[in-house]
């Protein structure tokens, strides 16, 4: 049988939203030979996150496009999905990612990573069940990723959202601006901190955190490919990227 060239492992096939610029260097980053990622783009018309009702509206139109964007990577022969946007595989808690993950596969006939399913599988591979959460969302979001995490056992002590106001200004938020929200937001009655938001830049940052903090920083874009990864039987170690890439 004849394999890709560069992508003889497997080729991940990437579905972000069209304004994420973040979430594909971080892949390439923690690129491991012999596995791709190809990114497709699910366009996103109206990019205002100011309230929670236009942040709904942003997640109906990433709705209404992405199966085009799955359309349009299956062109590549891609064997795995992984999703490079996270709001949406937290929303209606576990029992929603369950749903949404069950309707891209059936779409694809392919296998999906999703970030929400990424954040309950490190957790557990640190055995760590209270936590701190930093989010780039509305309130709206911010009580759907509390929803799952209490839907699978996991306590969120403190949780700090950034409001931005729009999609690209996600990726606007500086890494010093990050730190002092990973020190408010640390504390003893807590044994890591989650991040989420695949355009919020935390991959080097987070890496660098636990060291500080001592204790785990899962960023969620880290957290994601080491799940893609590891789902493929990939066992590669990535180091500079985390605690969970580069132990487990």
């Amino acid at each position: 049988m004849m394999t890709d060239a560069l992508g003889w492992r497997k080729k991940f096939g990437v579905l972000a939203p069209s304004t994420n610029t973040i979430v594909e260097p971080d892949f390439h980053t923690m690129a491991v030979p012999g596995v791709t990622s190809h990114m497709s783009r699910i366009h996103v018309r109206d990019q205002d996150l100011s309230s929670d009702e236009k942040m709904v509206r942003l997640l109906e139109q990433l709705n209404n496009e992405i199966l085009f964007a799955v359309d349009r990577v299956m062109t590549a022969g891609v064997n795995y999905l992984v999703m490079g946007m996270s709001a949406e595989t937290f929303w209606d808690g576990l029992e929603g990612n369950k749903a949404f993950v069950k309707w891209l596969e059936d779409y694809s006939g392919l296998k999906l990573a999703s970030g929400a399913m990424a954040c309950q599988a490190a957790l557990e591979a640190f055995k760590l069940n209270k936590i701190a959460v930093i989010t780039p969302y509305q309130a709206i979001a911010d009580q759907m990723v509390t929803r799952f995490f209490h839907d699978i056992g996991v306590e969120v002590v403190r949780l700090q959202g950034l409001r931005c106001p729009t999609a690209i200004s996600i990726a606007e938020v500086s890494e010093s601006t990050l730190r002092q929200h990973l020190q408010k937001i640390d504390g003893d009655d807590i044994e890591a901190i989650v991040q989420v938001g695949t355009n919020l830049s935390m991959l080097r940052l987070a890496d660098e955190a636990e060291r500080w903090l001592g204790k785990p920083v899962i960023a969620i874009n880290a957290a994601t490919w080491w799940y893609a990864l590891r789902q493929n039987d990939i066992k590669d170690r990535v180091y500079g990227c985390g605690r969970l890439l580069r132990e487990f």
